[in-house]
C-alpha cells in the first residue's frame, strides 16, 4: 500500500506555531470545504435541471440548510483562522495569494435556475455564495496539489492567501449565507 499523500492539511501543520493551532484550523477547514461543496453540488444540481428535493418547498428548505451549514462552519472559521495567521505572520510582507479568483465556469445566472428550481432567494446574493464558496474549495484542492507536488507555498504566501480568504469570507460571503439561511 502505498504512504498518503500530502494534502493541503499537510501545508497548514508545517507552518504551524503549536499542534494545538493546525489542528484546529484544519478541522475547522475540513468543516468549511465539505460544508461549502454541500451547498455548491446543491445549485450545481438545480442547474442541471435535477428537482433533488423533489418540491419547490423542500428546495427552498435545502438551501436554507445548506446555506446556515456553511455559515456555522465560517463562524466557527473566524477564531482558529485568526489565532493561526497571528502566529504564522512572515517577518516579511512580500507574499502573495496562492489561489486564483472565479473561473469562467462559476459564472452562472442563478435567477433562471432558482426560478425553476421554484426557490424564493436572492439570485445576486447565491451567486455571490456559490463564487466565494467554489474559490474557497479550489484552493484548498490548490493547496493539495501544490503539497503533493512539492511546490507549496512559502511562509509569506500562505499568509497572503489565508488572510484574503478570511477577509472574503468572513466578510460579505457570511452575510450573504446568513441571509440565505432565513
Amino acid at each position: 500500500m502505498a504512504p498518503p499523500q500530502p494534502g493541503w492539511c499537510d501545508v497548514i501543520r508545517e507552518y504551524a506555531a503549536t499542534e494545538r493551532s493546525s489542528r484546529r484550523l484544519v478541522e475547522q477547514l475540513r468543516a468549511c470545504e465539505a460544508a461549502a461543496l454541500a451547498f455548491c453540488r446543491l445549485l450545481e444540481r438545480w442547474n442541471r435541471g435535477e428537482a433533488i428535493p423533489a418540491t419547490p418547498g423542500a428546495r427552498e428548505a435545502a438551501l436554507r440548510h445548506a446555506a446556515d451549514r456553511v455559515e456555522t462552519a465560517l463562524a466557527g472559521l473566524e477564531a482558529p483562522l485568526s489565532r493561526y495567521l497571528l502566529e504564522l505572520e512572515p517577518e516579511r510582507a512580500e507574499g502573495r495569494s496562492w489561489y486564483g479568483g472565479p473561473g469562467a465556469g462559476e459564472l452562472v445566472e442563478w435567477r433562471p435556475i432558482l426560478d425553476r428550481a421554484g426557490v424564493h432567494a436572492c439570485p445576486n446574493r447565491v451567486a455571490a455564495a456559490y463564487l466565494e464558496l467554489a474559490v474557497l474549495v479550489r484552493a484548498l484542492e490548490g493547496l493539495a496539489d501544490a503539497a503533493r507536488l512539492d511546490s507549496a507555498p512559502d511562509r509569506s504566501s500562505l499568509w497572503a492567501g489565508l488572510f484574503d480568504l478570511r477577509d472574503t469570507l468572513l466578510g460579505s460571503t457570511v452575510d450573504d449565507l446568513r441571509i440565505l439561511a432565513t
